[in-house]
């Protein structure tokens, strides 16, 4: 095309002119011909620009509410499974406290006095009280372990106050009785006063898992025997001489899970869990594949025909899944799915995908309506401007040809350039904006006004979506400054002491989370002593790492001061009991050694079991006296021992992240793979026998999530 005198050659301004002449001449027929022509290419422009921002709108939104639904949908099923998994690890915790301290108790029974017990009293009924019960043809008279076991009363009880998420605690006897903890006293009396009669504990589900498995057990679903309530047992066998004597456990009512899920059915998105055995236990849904049904009735989905969704709950049940279209009853959904580690459940999250869908739709819808009332407005000012003309056009030839080329230039030049300007949106480019060249006071303004509209809803829609991805950022930034933070809290400078050749040192920490709750700590009191800490704070994340900066500082700083390992436990379980309202606590080994000598005076404070090598020996588990943790009850006295680490000989401190580190099978790393790790090269200096050791924990555990920290320190006198 060729630009003369203002006239574009060969473009619309010279056809318009062409036509409104010949319409002079030829009045009808030619002004017919181009009022159609003028429609249909100004309908044609308004129709592919419409198309381009339709295409544009839908798939910048599809791609952002797709990202954004993957984001937080698996974030919130992480979360909701982290939640709900702490329940039982807490729970799982107070059982293996239990555990050890009716383990201390049966080991050493002549160093405790027989304490009174009391059947149930209906007036203690709403008080925490402990109470014996016995299945019929059992005389507890003639048990040996009555009184003895009356010493747990007091122990259980704290457990009970502290732990909201326990039903009832309890210790059941080889011998047929059991004593248990909970504040429904009334519950266990008929209407007559008499005591109702129990089954036979070493045949109950919680007794018999616990003794088959030898270690800690959750029963599967059950219906409490008192109150109706679903809830589960977890249970741990206590052993004398290698003799089973008792099996310890708690209840726990799921009762808060049961409601959470079945609020969460709301507007085609629900939250539903899933057992070990791959069957639906919680459903907001009464009906479907994901209705929660009898143990009987329900379905292993496992094994479900929908190959998709079989897949989907195997991987859920053992790690943390993506976010998954899948198609079940006829609906597509969007899934995601996270473990629940310690009882081998996992919750799932739901979402229609027709839902996503929805503010795309209706942003389209908005567009539509404002398209097809901008055309109307458009086609309604077209004729009127046709009737314009064609009176116009008998009143002279030189106004109907001025006006002619005044109105080409009006329209189609407008028109030119919003065709250019839509041709030219994409990628980060969405901005429509008004210019004087649609300043044209008609329908084209109208149109143009309205693109602008729409532009800018498009553009603060994406800005919305930009702030909430920074914001994911800043948080992450924020944990990555915390764990640096704690990183640097602890010795990490290695050789510790270059100065000092007696003895080699090396430790390491390795959180589950961005921060963790472990902790461990060496330095020098005076000359000849070196103190010695490996911590385990309850809790992981953040709350955790400010448990453990707290417990740490004051360790130290009671250590510094000259106490005794034990007077150091006393003085810091004294300070965090003062504040302790969250009732977080800590299981710590504290250690002093005479460089001199090797002697080493320690005490222990609930933690796990030090590994020691004697020198041209073999590493060893010293089974040490276990006193209550700390921050877990006021006044708690600890006792100390001593044993000597010979010249060549080695010190191996860890947390219990390191034993109970878990695979995809969700097996135990253990403490004979621990001695084995260590045993494989046991003259090795202590920074190799950490590498050994946690080379170990890697290639046992593989691609399994680590759900606990792993923290270790070793010591070699030189």
């Amino acid at each position: 095309m060729i630009k003369k005198f203002g006239i574009t050659i060969g473009g619309l301004q010279q056809k318009i002119l062409n036509l409104v002449l010949v319409f002079i001449i030829v009045i009808s027929g030619v002004y017919l011909a181009v009022s159609v022509y003028q429609s249909r290419v100004l309908s044609a422009t308004v129709g592919e620009a419409n198309e381009e921002q339709h295409q544009s709108i839908e798939q910048v939104s599809d791609a952002t509410m797709e990202a954004v639904v993957a984001s937080s949908l698996t974030r919130q099923a992480a979360m909701e499974a982290y939640i709900a998994n702490d329940m039982f690890a807490e729970v799982e915790s107070n059982v293996l406290t239990l555990q050890s301290f009716a383990t201390g108790l049966y080991n050493n029974a002549d160093n405790f006095d027989s304490h009174p017990v009391s059947y149930p009293d209906p007036s203690m009924d709403g008080t925490p009280t402990a109470q014996l019960q016995h299945a019929e043809g059992v005389d507890p008279d003639n048990s040996e372990t009555l009184g003895l076991i009356g010493n747990m009363s007091d122990v259980m009880l704290a457990m009970f106050k502290s732990c909201d998420k326990l039903d009832s605690c309890f210790i059941g006897t080889a011998d047929g009785l059991i004593l248990y903890v909970d504040d429904r006293s009334g519950s266990y009396v008929d209407e007559n006063g008499e005591i109702i009669k129990i089954f036979d504990v070493t045949h109950r589900p919680w007794y018999t898992g616990a003794v088959e498995k030898g270690d800690v057990y959750f029963t599967g679903i059950e219906l409490d025997t008192s109150t109706g309530i679903a809830g589960l047992v977890c249970s741990a066998p206590v052993y004398k001489d290698g003799e089973l004597v008792a099996v310890v456990g708690a209840d726990i009512f799921l009762t808060s899970i049961d409601e959470y899920v079945s609020r969460s059915d709301e507007q085609g998105a629900f939250v539903c869990v899933i057992n070990d055995e791959g069957k639906v236990i919680f459903s907001p849904k009464n009906e479907g594949t994901f209705s929660a049904l009898i143990s009987s009735e329900a379905k292993d989905l496992r094994n479900s025909e929908n190959s998709e969704l079989a897949a989907f709950v195997t991987k859920s049940l053992s790690e943390q899944t993506g976010l998954e279209t899948i198609t079940v009853d006829g609906e597509e959904y969007y899934l995601t799915g996270a473990p629940m580690g310690t009882v081998g459940w996992a919750i799932v999250n739901a979402v229609e995908k027709q839902l996503t869908r929805q503010p795309t739709e209706m942003m389209l819808a908005q567009y539509k309506d404002i398209n097809e009332r901008s055309t109307e407005k458009f086609e309604s000012g077209v004729g009127k401007s046709k009737q314009t003309v064609f009176v116009m056009t008998f009143v002279i030839l030189v106004l109907a040809t001025s006006s002619a080329l005044f109105v080409a230039n009006r329209i189609v030049k407008p028109v030119e350039r919003m065709t250019t300007r839509m041709a030219e949106l994409s990628g980060n480019d969405l901005a429509f904006e008004m210019e004087d060249a649609y300043k044209t006071g008609d329908e084209i303004q109208v149109l143009a006004e309205s693109f602008a509209k729409l532009s800018k809803r498009t553009v603060m829609y994406i800005e919305q979506i930009t702030k909430i991805t920074a914001e994911k950022e800043r948080i992450g930034a924020e944990l990555e400054l915390a764990t640096r933070i704690q990183a640097h809290m602890l010795p990490n400078i290695f050789p510790a002491f270059p100065e000092r050749a007696e003895f080699d040192i090396f430790a390491s920490m390795s959180p589950a989370k961005e921060v963790g709750g472990d902790f461990y700590d060496f330095f020098l009191i005076d000359d000849d002593h070196l103190g010695m800490v490996m911590a385990d704070v309850s809790g992981k994340g953040v709350p955790a790492a400010l448990f453990m900066m707290m417990s740490k500082i004051l360790v130290n700083n009671f250590a510094m001061m000259g106490g005794s390992p034990a007077k150091v436990l006393e003085q810091t379980n004294t300070q965090i009991c003062k504040n302790n309202e969250e009732e977080m606590f800590v299981t710590v080994w504290f250690g002093v050694m005479e460089i001199s000598t090797g002697k080493i005076t320690a005490a222990n404070a609930g933690h796990e079991y030090p590994i020691i090598k004697k020198a041209n020996g073999k590493f060893e588990l010293f089974k040490d006296k276990h006193g209550f943790v700390v921050g877990g009850m006021e006044g708690m006295r600890y006792k100390e021992y001593e044993f000597t680490l010979e010249r060549g000989g080695t010190l191996f401190l860890y947390t219990d992240g390191v034993a109970e580190a878990t695979n995809a099978k969700n097996e135990l790393f253990g403490t004979e793979r621990m001695l084995e790790a260590l045993n494989s090269e046991p003259e090795a200096a202590p920074k190799t026998l950490l590498s050994n050791m946690e080379k170990a924990v890697d290639g046992f555990v593989g691609e399994a999530p680590q759900f606990d920290d792993l923290t270790m320190l070793s010591v070699k006198l030189l």
